[in-house]
């Protein structure tokens, strides 16, 4: 099964492998696509749950009502902000629909604190057959990648799910 993503922060779109982290373009988290985003706002990109937000809001980790996971990383090295310039608006739990805002975040604080703005999008249990790399999209608005899902087997607690889960 494909599955369409929708942007989930509006910017440039980038191939996961210029992220300036080893972790994420090395796709060890997974495959997808980051965002250079022109605004500090995130959105669900599907309908779906907001399985976790990391306790200083800089990742969400979402499921699609069709079972896929995603990772939202808002920029690189963001971690060592201590949270400072991130603000949930929804809790982990949450039932969220498409274009939702889920996160507020101070994209000028993002810029001068951490390492990039560039934000991996990532898929943990599929492949992306699709991207718009280079292309200029809106939150909640434009197709972002397209995703083929993993069989079942491989979708059940694949490692990198298990480890964004225990926060690491």
């Amino acid at each position: 099964m494909v599955q369409d993503i929708i942007a989930p922060m509006s910017g440039r779109v980038f191939r996961i492998i210029d992220v300036p982290d080893r972790v994420f373009a090395s796709r060890i988290v997974g495959d997808g696509v980051a965002i250079d985003p022109t605004e500090g706002m995130v959105v669900a990109p599907f309908d779906g749950l907001v399985r976790l937000i990391h306790s200083m809001n800089h990742l969400v980790g979402m499921r699609s009502k069709e079972g896929l996971d995603v990772i939202i990383h808002v920029g690189v090295d963001t971690i060592g902000m201590g949270g400072e310039g991130f603000e949930r608006v929804v809790s982990p739990g949450s039932v969220v629909e498409l274009g939702q805002p889920i996160l507020r975040f101070d994209l000028e604080l993002v810029r001068l604190r951490a390492k990039s703005t560039l934000s991996p999008l990532v898929v943990t249990n599929g492949v992306v057959v699709q991207d718009m790399f280079g292309a200029l999209v809106r939150a909640g608005k434009d197709v972002v990648m397209r995703v083929k899902m993993a069989d079942r087997k491989a979708r059940r607690g694949s490692y990198a799910t298990r480890r964004v889960e225990e926060g690491g």
